[in-house]
């Protein structure tokens, strides 16, 4: 830890003003920094914002323009209770209004109008920070430019789409947050170019219509598949975690079968299964996930994405060659994203004042070198370097003990795991169905608490 006298406060651009951009600019401004946050839509909420709006090609996003930000589709309902989601000390309480969802699993609206009851908190007063319908066009080291300490700056290109204004600033550092939900990822299917069907990507998917349909596994294709079998003659799901010779339907339902992997599609239509099934279809729906994208960073190949692994980076959160001036918030996944959003940011925050030591920077690559050769030793594919999983509370943990608080309250671990086993068992009701009353209390005690020690 630095001593007093030497904290320093740095202008810093925010790329992005979805949940990790919000809480972020939250936490450097709480620092000491003065914040400027981009983003090119014309509210908060990044992928939160439902649009009626799709690609016009239903496979890609068009790098060219502006894509459509949100892979939110009608029906979507979060797959954790909103205690799990909430901000230390912004609970996602439920709050009444007829406008309102007030389930414990609520719909994508009120995730966003919670985002926007953040935003607008007069305590935090983030909202006045954000430039809205702003496109960040170029994200670049100043050219002989030294912030002091190390920091390096950085040159920000944006558009301002009202007014056609076009601005090069020069900021001590940039903090993206853009999220990773917006360019799709798509399996290889041997015979797809000659397949005479559809095809899509669940980022273009909103609302349900009849016809033959086949999926990819994700988190998504879960609910997806169960909204389109109502109008769906049949509904295949093709999963890598179902075995080769999987051919079964999903209980409760009479036309949604469960498969493994698609083997090949042939130009009569019919796509087969590595099971061995041959079935007859119209579109094949990628749920497949999504690419790390950023489309507007040119750090001279100091930041890569290679086979979706975004590096390297110590701790998912600083490039070793660009620390501290340029991190990212938001890059791992099969997380508690909102928590681990703000606990990133408070690092970062205080990285950058100068309160908080980063190990050197041939350190910090040694580290990311070990990560990557643990990887291949266990022959994990690149692609899964930022998920999580069980390794996730162990990552707040840490990133805690940075910043001087715990990593992750024991009911929000306690909440947490249930949730994960009785999504896999009971797909249907584990939204509505619960046995945690106790910890819910928990989570509400410790709100207060945390909230309490602040004023």
């Amino acid at each position: 830890m630095a001593s007093s006298s030497s904290i320093k406060s740095r202008h810093v651009a925010v790329i992005g003003a979805g949940a990790a951009g919000l809480v972020a600019a939250r936490e450097l401004r709480r620092e000491g920094h003065s914040v400027v946050v981009f983003e090119w839509q014309k509210q908060v909420g990044g992928t939160w914002i439902y649009t009626d709006h799709v690609e016009s090609d239903p496979l890609s996003v068009d790098p060219t323009r502006l894509a459509v930000h949100s892979s939110v589709y009608g029906s979507l309902r979060t797959n954790l209770p909103r205690e799990c989601m909430g901000f230390r000390d912004f609970p996602f309480a439920i709050r009444s209004g007829e406008s309102r969802d007030q389930r414990r699993f609520p719909s994508h609206g009120e995730v966003l109008a919670y985002l926007q009851d953040f935003a607008k908190n007069p305590k935090f007063r983030i909202e006045e920070l954000i430039r809205f319908e702003t496109t960040v066009v170029r994200v670049s080291p100043a050219a002989g430019s030294d912030g002091g300490e190390g920091i390096g700056k950085w040159r920000i290109e944006s558009t301002e789409k009202e007014e056609k204004i076009h601005r090069d600033e020069i900021y001590d550092a940039v903090v993206v947050c853009n999220g990773h939900y917006i360019e799709p990822r798509l399996a290889d299917i041997p015979g797809i170019s000659s397949w005479p069907g559809k095809e899509l990507h669940s980022h273009n998917y909103r609302l349900p219509e009849p016809f033959n349909i086949f999926f990819k596994i994700s988190a998504s294709a879960v609910d997806i598949s169960r909204d389109i079998s109502e109008f769906a003659r049949e509904v295949h799901v093709a999963s890598w975690s179902n075995p080769a010779d999987t051919f079964t339907k999903q209980n409760g339902y009479t036309n949604i079968w469960m498969h493994s992997m698609i083997e090949r599609v042939h130009e009569d239509g019919s796509v087969v299964f590595q099971n061995g099934e041959t079935v007859l279809g119209d579109v094949i729906m990628h749920c497949t996930g999504y690419k790390y994208h950023f489309p507007f960073l040119d750090t001279n190949g100091e930041v890569t994405v290679d086979d979706n692994c975004v590096g390297p980076l110590y701790k998912h959160v600083f490039p070793p060659a660009l620390a501290p001036s340029f991190s990212l918030v938001g890059i791992p996944y099969k997380v508690l994203p909102f928590p681990m959003f703000e606990l990133q940011s408070k690092w970062i925050a205080g990285v950058l004042s100068g309160r908080i030591m980063l190990p050197l920077k041939e350190d910090m690559m040694v580290e990311t070198k070990t990560m990557k050769a643990r990887f291949e030793a266990l022959v994990i594919p690149k692609r899964f370097t930022h998920c999580l999983r069980i390794d996730q509370f162990e990552h707040y943990d840490w990133l805690g003990s940075q910043i001087g608080c715990s990593g992750t309250e024991e009911w929000r671990k306690e909440m947490s795991w249930p949730i994960f086993l009785r999504k896999m068992k009971h797909p249907e009701s584990y939204r509505d169905e619960w046995e945690d009353h106790h910890l819910v209390d928990q989570a509400y005690e410790d709100f207060s608490m945390y909230i309490s020690t602040r004023r």
